[in-house]
């Protein structure tokens, strides 16, 4: 099964192929209801990708988000999770705000 990401790129691509093929954005989203039901994206996502693939917006035509700053998807590292292991084996009744939050 794909996962949201995988659907999301799919019907960028989708937009992609048919926005060059000269589809309105309101039958491009038309047609992408029927094919991805709930999942579809909503009509002004629809709208604002077919700008960009036409070149109306400024940004370039990037499938795949960007990577982001801010938090990393996964807090954790090894020396971090070595430390609470550490602690759990030494009082397994010890809680979560007891724990470490680095």
């Amino acid at each position: 099964m794909a996962t949201s990401n995988d659907l999301l790129i799919k019907q960028r691509s989708a937009i992609e192929l048919l926005a060059a093929k000269g589809f309105s954005a309101a039958n491009i989203h038309a047609r992408m209801k029927t094919v991805y039901g709930e999942m579809c994206i909503s009509d002004c996502a629809v709208r604002k990708w077919v700008r960009i693939c036409k070149g109306e917006d400024s940004r370039e035509t990037i499938l795949r988000d960007r990577k982001r700053s801010g938090r990393p998807l996964s807090a954790s590292v090894t020396a971090h999770r070595e430390k609470v292991d550490c602690m759990i084996r030494a009082n397994r009744r010890v809680n979560k705000r007891k724990l470490p939050m680095q």
